[in-house]
């Protein structure tokens, strides 16, 4: 959930810390993997995206076409709301992480960072 990253950077400016803050972000590839990672470290999964790839579990090319997607999309939203930038999580997988950056290069969200609102 992206809010979570800028209501973390809201409260580190609030607090006097200005040093640029990353998002990270895992691409999904594996679901079982997804819920082992966010167990440990305590972080969630959006309800409707968590539901769509339980939906799709069995079929490992869906789940990675749907992390992808997902992955995608969230990119560009915090690209598009200012976050200086994205640190991938390939885990050693990185033709999903490849994917997202064609599809972010095509999409140029950080262009839409820069307009005046």
């Amino acid at each position: 959930d992206n809010d979570h990253y800028f209501g973390f950077v809201e409260a580190a400016r609030e607090r006097g810390i200005d040093v640029p803050i990353i998002p990270g972000i895992i691409p999904v590839t594996n679901f079982k993997q997804l819920k082992r990672i966010t167990g440990m470290c305590g972080a969630s999964i959006p309800a409707d995206f968590e539901r769509e790839l339980a939906e799709r579990e069995d079929d490992a090319d869906a789940v990675k076409d749907l992390g992808v997607s997902y992955a995608t999309l969230q990119c560009a939203d915090l690209l598009s709301r200012g976050a200086p930038g994205i640190h991938f999580y390939t885990l050693n997988k990185s033709p999903a992480t490849r994917a997202i950056l064609a599809a972010l290069r095509a999409a140029r969200p950080w262009d839409r960072a820069l307009e005046p609102v």
